[in-house]
């Protein structure tokens, strides 16, 4: 089955990839992954971890949510608005201000739908605003603890995809969205649950990197909306749990050098490990070194790209590059 979304010219200039993860893509993505087995390597501790804490909000939260966004088909296109790619109560207020017609639409698709359904999906006040709730209570407990890694995949997932459009254009970003995603132009063709053809006709394509999304990219239901499409992106192992404060310690007593403090400055714009090595004249082993001491210190993020690995930043390597110890080491 394959997704095929038509390019135009005016489409290729006007590609973006969104800045952080999407608050409202995330939640009702990671919401269809816990209720089922899928990734189990991959998402089985985050799972372990986030029950715990569901167990304690009221069961109408998860009932809502659980059947607003099945493990398998569709789910309503007002869940996860444009608006949220300013944050997360940035893109509630615009679920909450879905039109009565759309929410009477998209609820009606639902596969057997049950009846406390029916208030939301005729606009209900009360019941959008218990949505709205529902949404925000979830996200506070299931995502809210990991948002920092969240953000660290995805700034590491932007900087690969810049690196292509500055090297080869658009093009070759869209080129390097394999092996699920297949470039020939002028068609992106997707690997995806149903055939369909999506005609962008000059409104370009937003591009949404996604932790919680499995396996298949996924796109709005309604064409008529602004196309977007949201894909998976590589995840390392131990991506769901917070730096060891300990090995933390140790790494930043470590970092002080002037070397690695030379090697965070780099990885600052984005580089792989060859990078590394040649701009700071020394050897690629000795390079890998210095990078899993600032990976291990939780300062920066590697993502393996074809035969390269990839460094970026963490947020907490930001804050350290600008204040503080990082500072220092830009002295010496």
């Amino acid at each position: 089955m394959t997704l095929r979304v038509h390019f135009t010219a005016d489409d290729l200039s006007r590609i973006r990839l969104v800045r952080e993860p999407d608050p409202l893509w995330e939640t009702v993505l990671s919401v269809a992954v816990l209720t089922t087995a899928q990734g189990r390597a991959v998402f089985d501790p985050w799972r372990a971890q986030v029950r715990a804490g569901l167990r304690r909000l009221p069961c109408a939260v998860v009932r809502t949510l659980r059947t607003l966004a099945p493990p398998v088909g569709a789910f309503p296109d007002f869940l996860t608005p444009a608006e949220a790619s300013d944050g997360l109560e940035a893109g509630l207020d615009a679920v909450l201000s879905t039109p009565r017609r759309r929410l009477h639409r998209e609820v009606a698709a639902l596969p057997g739908a049950p009846p406390w359904t029916r208030p939301l999906a005729e606009g209900d006040p009360q019941a959008l605003k218990e949505l709205g709730e529902a949404l925000r209570t979830y996200h506070r407990a299931a995502l809210a603890p990991y948002w920092p890694r969240l953000r660290a995949l995805v700034d590491a997932e932007r900087a690969l995809r810049s690196r292509d459009m500055l090297d080869g254009g658009s093009e070759a970003l869209l080129a390097g969205l394999a092996p699920t995603v297949r470039w020939r132009p002028p068609v992106l063709e997707v690997d995806y649950p149903v055939d369909r053809d999506l005609r962008l006709a000059g409104r370009g394509l937003v591009l949404v990197p996604s932790v919680f999304c499995w396996r298949l990219p996924i796109s709005l239901v309604d064409p008529a909306l602004p196309p977007v499409l949201v894909y998976p992106i590589a995840r390392p192992p131990g991506w769901w749990a917070a730096p060891d404060h300990t090995a933390g310690r140790r790494g930043l007593a470590n970092l002080l050098g002037p070397t690695r403090a030379a090697c965070l400055r780099l990885i600052e714009d984005g580089c792989s490990t060859g990078e590394l090595a040649r701009r700071l004249g020394m050897t690629a082993p000795t390079a890998s070194q210095h990078a899993t001491v600032l990976r291990e210190a939780g300062l920066t993020a590697a993502t393996r790209h074809g035969n390269k690995v990839f460094h970026t930043l963490t947020p907490l390597g930001t804050a350290l590059l600008r204040t503080g110890p990082g500072e220092d080491a830009r002295r010496s």
